[in-house]
């Protein structure tokens, strides 16, 4: 599987995918027209990634605001996850927003309380 990776537009977050050392980062706002479009080719990637089950995966999200529909679209990569670190497959995710953005705290915090894999949150002041 190669790399993937995705540029950042007025309304899609840049991500990048890394085969090689396991790390996805996702950078930006999320509200695309299409969100399904625009996050299937990673969800896939998670799963071909994951499918190997002996390489750690690490998530490094810097998303300012996301949708619903992006919402929904990263509870199935971190459903994803969580089936992989039942499996026993190291896996983990940090979130890192602005201290100014409550909001988006509060959301990673949702996401986190529905995880059992490593789950940290990084606020920037």
């Amino acid at each position: 599987m190669d790399n993937l990776v995705i540029k950042q537009s007025s309304s899609s977050p840049a991500i990048s995918a890394d085969w090689n050392t396991g790390v996805i980062s996702m950078k930006g706002d999320s509200y695309p027209e299409n969100s399904f479009e625009l996050f299937q080719p990673l969800i896939d990637w998670v799963e071909a990634f994951l499918a190997q089950g002996n390489r750690p995966l690490q998530l490094d999200l810097e998303l300012v605001y996301l949708n619903t529909s992006s919402i929904r679209s990263m509870m199935d990569i971190f459903d994803q996850m969580e089936v992989a670190h039942k499996k026993g497959q190291t896996v983990n995710a940090c979130w890192t927003y602005e201290a100014a953005n409550e909001r988006v705290g509060q959301l990673a915090e949702e996401f986190r309380e529905d995880c059992t894999f490593p789950f940290t949150i990084d606020v920037k002041s």
